[in-house]
């Protein structure tokens, strides 16, 4: 079965997380949320990471964390699953500096970015649906809805 995995970097993420899961659920797609900063708790954040390395189920981790995104960079660095940041921010100067902290990473850590929520569950089910076909056929459906209502 897939899994999203949501890393937080502190529980006043959640609702930012449960946004983007909201689709998910609708393709019937199972998500866990961990709170765990990778500043405060950096030595429960590594075992965490451990047991994601030990999955071989379709897993996609997504890290919501702004100010310095140390959690997104040591994800992406400890983790063999796809990672994408969607930092959470208030308004533009927020946003100014959460974005940039996330694309910001050295090389051999691949932070995928999105900022938009219900753009974050789709990539998580397009890169889910590679090898799902039921989900792949329900993707085309939103596709399809989408399109013709333009």
């Amino acid at each position: 079965m897939s899994t999203v995995t949501f890393l937080l970097g502190s529980k006043v993420d959640t609702p930012h997380a449960e946004a983007i899961a909201e689709l998910l659920k609708e393709f019937g797609v199972s998500y866990e949320i961990i709170p765990c900063s990778a500043h405060k708790a950096p030595e429960k954040l590594v075992p965490i990471l451990e047991e994601l390395n030990k999955r071989t189920e379709p897993t996609i981790v997504v890290t919501i964390a702004g100010m310095s995104n140390g959690l997104s960079g040591v994800t992406a660095g400890t983790c063999v699953h796809p990672v994408i940041a969607c930092p959470p921010f208030k308004d533009l100067d927020d946003y100014n500096v959460n974005i940039h902290s996330t694309l910001q990473m050295p090389s051999d850590v691949p932070v995928l970015a999105v900022v938009n929520q219900k753009n974050c569950a789709l990539a998580c089910l397009r890169i889910l649906a590679v090898h799902d076909a039921a989900l792949r056929a329900k993707l085309m459906e939103r596709i399809k809805k989408v399109k013709a209502g333009y």
